[in-house]
Formats: structure tokens, C-alpha cells, sequence
């Protein structure tokens, strides 16, 4: 889509012609009864927001190419209490973006300051949404904006609020995430957050590249034997059945403005996803491969810590702390690029 509107002006009645965001709530099955908002770019870039799942991304496509890994589960509503144990992994639905944090990131853990269940609870928790912009191109607004309030809050506890601003632009194939996460309470939070970017058939395939540049290394801070053939995968594996998986950290690079791009691409298919985000607020880079029968998915998840856990965190001192009143901001940038020139340009595959 062209921004000259001498091109559309005189054809186009309606401005969801050409995209923009639609509100719905889903009626059917396991997800009835949750708000979504679909986005369209106009670019052959769509997606949808689950407004009551943390404002996280699950479906998101391509033209004719699914980007994202959906689980057999499907998305259930928010299960507020779903925060012990293993209850997070009855209500992970994949999608292009699932929200770790905004406390504990990793395992279910118990120590003396608590018990935390697997990846923490923002992911089930619904959004009061602050506004909805739409795209006006008649008036030089080409972007969309869905901007959300989240609040994961404990009396005499820990209380932290995300205002969440997702924004894609009309003629683009490019999805923004700003989070900014301030503490409400009266004492000292602990905080790690972690972007669970989920990638699925057929952009996720054997012989899909991941693509990144930095040192690798196990979960525990070991080094990491599988090296670069990790970053080819394969077929599915027999030994992923389950809850077979593998796992590498990367202390990801930055280029000289501080900025990382990592990212995964498929050169069968001439697609792939570029990831955007500054070192100093996301210093690590997770990838989870789980590519097990009828189960292929591989995560490319930055993060402000490794999956390691809150307590795994504190004995190691790494461990952030937001004081009363302080604001952290993050920024997440998604990219769709079409063709093999196109994606050489901008990713070293």
C-alpha cells in the first residue's frame, strides 16, 4: 500500500479496507469468552491480541504463511490462580508472544520469600485497555495502537502495573511492543521479564535458520556442546516427546548503538522474523527447541535474566529490584521479511 492518496482517495469508502484493528470477543470452545483484538497492516501481516491473556500475540500470519507455534491446549480465558507448580503449562496456548515475568521467570520454585509457579503470572492476567487508535491515512495517521493496563499486585506484597502499548503501521510488516512497568507499591519489587516469541510450522521447519550472533551456554551457566549446529534445526526429534526439550542462553551482541537483532528464517520458503531490542534492557537471549511429533516449535525469547528463576537469580546477584515509585520501560521490535535478497539485507544468515 502506497501513502499517496491520490492512489486510494477516490476508491476506498472505508480505512478497514485497508486494515486497522477489529475488537472482538471470541464464543467458541476453550477461548470463549475472552476479548481479542485482531490487527491488520495491510501489509499481509495479521495478528491477534489477547486482551484478556496480558495483551500477549497469539495467532499471527504472513499472506498465506502462519508465523506463530499454537499448542493443543488452544488459549483459555485467565486463570488468576493458575501461579503454583506447573499450572502455567495448562494455560501456555504458544502464540506469537507469551509475557514471562513480571517477577519470576523459569521453573516453579519455593524458598524463604515464597513460592513462585513456572514463568509467573502476567501471562493470565486481563488488560484494562487505556485507548484504541486507528489508522486515518486521509489525515496522515497511518498507525494503529492498542494501549493496555495490566496490574499484578499483592497486599503486602509486591505491587507492579504494565501499560502495554502494541503498534503496527498501515503498508508495514512490523510489529511494536512497548512495555513500561512501574512499581506501585510502598517497597521494593523483584522483577525479571522474559518475551516468549513462539515460532511454528512452516516458517519453523527442518532446515529453518536461528540467527544470532554471541556466546552460548546451557541454563545452569555451563558451556553449550551442540555450537552452531543448534542453529539449524532439524526434524522432529524422538527424544522431544513429552517434555523432552533443549535449551541454550545466549549473552547475545550488540552493534555500536547498543542494539541486538537476532531472528529465524526459512530459506525454503524465503520468510523470516527479525527481533530488535537494546542490550541494556534485555541483555539475554533464550532459545527453547522443543520439536517433538505434532509439537514442532522452536522460542526465541529475550529477556532481562536467563530462565534461571527468582531465588536461582538472588544467590547468583542478579537479581533487579524496582523501588516504590520507579519506572523500567522495554522495547520489542518484530519484522517479517519476504525474500531472499531482501532478508539478506538486513539479517547475516
Amino acid at each position: 500500500m502506497t501513502r499517496q492518496s491520490s492512489v486510494w482517495s477516490d476508491k476506498v469508502s472505508q480505512v478497514a479496507q485497508i486494515g486497522g484493528i477489529e475488537t472482538a470477543v471470541l464464543d467458541n470452545g476453550i477461548s470463549r469468552g475472552m476479548r481479542a483484538a485482531w490487527f491488520n497492516t495491510g501489509s499481509g501481516l495479521r495478528f491477534k491480541v489477547l486482551i484478556d491473556r496480558g495483551m500477549d500475540i497469539a495467532d499471527a500470519a504472513f499472506n498465506q504463511y502462519n508465523l506463530s507455534w499454537l499448542n493443543h491446549a488452544g488459549f483459555t480465558p485467565p486463570q488468576l490462580l493458575s501461579d503454583k507448580g506447573l499450572d502455567w503449562l495448562r494455560t501456555f496456548g504458544g502464540g506469537l508472544v507469551n509475557t514471562c515475568g513480571l517477577q519470576h521467570v523459569g521453573g516453579p520454585e519455593k524458598d524463604e520469600t515464597g513460592e513462585r509457579g513456572v514463568h509467573g503470572r502476567i501471562s493470565n492476567t486481563p488488560a484494562e485497555i487505556i485507548s484504541i487508535i486507528q489508522p486515518d491515512p486521509a489525515r496522515g495517521q497511518y498507525d494503529m495502537q492498542l494501549t493496555g493496563r495490566m496490574r499484578e499486585s499483592n497486599i503486602f506484597g509486591p505491587n507492579l502495573e504494565l501499560i502495554r502499548t502494541i503498534t503496527a503501521t498501515l503498508g508495514s510488516s512490523r510489529i511494536t511492543i512497548s512495555d513500561e512497568i512501574i512499581n506501585r507499591g510502598n517497597i521494593p519489587a523483584p522483577h525479571m521479564i522474559l518475551y516468549h516469541c513462539n515460532f511454528g510450522w512452516p516458517l519453523a521447519d527442518a532446515g529453518t535458520k536461528l540467527i544470532w550472533d554471541g556466546e552460548m551456554s546451557t541454563r545452569l551457566g555451563e558451556p553449550f556442546t551442540n555450537g552452531e549446529a543448534f542453529k539449524t534445526l532439524r526434524d522432529t526429534v524422538p527424544e522431544h516427546s513429552g517434555n523432552g526439550e533443549e535449551v541454550a542462553v545466549v549473552d547475545i551482541n550488540a552493534d555500536e548503538q547498543g542494539n541486538c537483532r537476532c531472528g529465524i528464517y526459512n530459506p525454503a520458503i524465503e520468510l523470516a522474523v527479525a527481533l530488535d531490542f537494546p542490550k541494556a534492557q534485555l541483555p539475554w537471549l533464550t532459545n527453547w527447541q522443543h520439536l517433538a511429533k505434532g509439537e514442532y516449535v522452536t522460542g526465541i525469547e529475550p529477556g532481562s535474566h536467563p530462565p534461571i528463576g527468582q531465588a536461582l537469580a538472588r544467590e547468583r546477584k542478579m537479581l533487579r529490584f524496582i523501588e516504590p515509585g520507579e519506572s523500567i520501560r522495554y522495547d520489542l521490535q518484530m519484522e517479517v521479511i519476504s525474500g531472499h535478497t531482501e532478508i539478506q539485507s538486513h539479517l547475516k544468515t
